[in-house]
């Protein structure tokens, strides 16, 4: 029988399901320049127990000027059967991280990326906030460093998600959560096009959250709301109803034991 167990974290830090990251730990964590690992059956109430560890100085293989944009750290999604990182900094990177070598795959510059999504065939679409180069969502392929196949408007982009059952990817805006499909996906020119809009009930989308094939969750300034796909209609979450400024919402599913 599984529990849900909801989180909420302010401030620039980052916290995902992360069961299959490897077996010594289920939490990822990010902010400032650096990440960690959690392995929470080792953790006790007053102590983590850290397992893993990465910070941006470390990325020699990355040049200089990378490195300066990669903090602070935003956000940091376990992808490839958690045998990678995908982490975002608004300070204007995104980069592909390998957890095993802690070497970077992939970087390039996103001026206030604040999350990415690995999509199939290895390609990245990434959100980016308000910036005179941001306020967009772009796509990159994760074989070809800094160089963006795709450019879409997005006010203030906030949270980016695929959804494989659906084929479809979710992206959160300011004041719009948004469902695009995937076109001419394996030429040299894909497309991310825009198929449905949904302003959101609040202003201020701040996170995205996959909770199942049919429900997301969606953090705005001073809300959060579960988003059921198939009514395409929104529920305020009523024992956060009011809170300000929520940084991060994550749902993490879990066996009792």
């Amino acid at each position: 029988m599984k529990r849900i167990v909801k989180i909420v974290f302010s401030l620039f830090v980052t916290l995902l399901m992360a069961g299959t990251v490897s077996a010594q730990s289920d939490l990822v964590a990010c902010g400032g320049d650096k990440i960690i690992m959690i392995d929470s059956r080792k953790s006790t109430s007053l102590k983590a127990h850290i397992s893993w560890t990465w910070q941006v100085a470390e990325a020699t293989e990355l040049p200089e000027a990378y490195r300066k944009i990669m903090v602070p750290l935003d956000e940091c999604k376990p992808v490839q059967g958690g045998k990678q990182l995908l982490i975002t900094s608004s300070g204007g990177g995104v980069a592909l991280l390998d957890v095993a070598s802690k070497k970077v795959l992939f970087y390039a510059n996103s001026p206030m990326a604040h999350s990415a999504e690995m999509l199939p065939g290895g390609k990245i679409a990434v959100t980016l906030s308000t910036h005179a180069k941001g306020n967009s969502i772009e796509l990159y392929d994760s074989k070809r460093n800094a160089y963006c196949l795709f450019k879409d408007s997005l006010y203030s982009g906030h949270g980016v998600i695929w959804n494989e059952k659906l084929k479809r990817l979710f992206a959160l805006g300011f004041n719009e959560l948004r469902s695009y499909c995937l076109v001419n996906w394996n030429s040299p020119k894909p497309l991310l096009v825009l198929e449905k809009s949904w302003p959101l009930p609040d202003e201020g989308g701040h996170d995205l959250s996959y909770v199942s094939d049919n429900e997301m969750l969606v953090s705005t300034h001073h809300n959060v709301f579960s988003f059921d796909i198939k009514k395409k209609s929104s529920r305020c979450l009523n024992h956060l109803q009011g809170s300000m400024i929520l940084k991060l919402l994550i749902i993490i599913k879990a066996l009792k034991g």
